[in-house]
């Protein structure tokens, strides 16, 4: 019985992979943007508005807390989906 000698040859440099969580950031990003953008327009425009002591009614309060929880986090997860994305295009460029 021969014996199975291990590969000497190196493997080549990690290559760009497709599911290192890129999409699912810019997916869930963009949607939790857009939740607080539609949260932000129905405050707005069809609950009542707001003024500087907070929301004129109870549903008002309810869609400011969902804009004020959405918008900061979900761009934060849109603007670290986009960086990942270009370092990604990037690193795809170089080889």
């Amino acid at each position: 019985m021969v014996a199975r000698q291990p590969n000497l040859v190196p493997k080549s440099p990690k290559r760009f992979e497709s599911n290192d969580g890129t999409r699912q950031l810019l997916q869930w990003g963009g949607s939790m943007v857009g939740a607080g953008l539609f949260a932000a327009l129905l405050l707005v425009t069809l609950l009542g508005g707001f003024s500087p002591t907070g929301a004129k009614t109870n549903t008002g309060w309810f869609a400011l807390i969902v804009a004020l929880m959405c918008l900061p986090f979900g761009s934060l997860l849109l603007a670290l989906g986009v960086a990942k994305w270009l370092r990604n295009r990037s690193l795809a460029r170089r080889g």
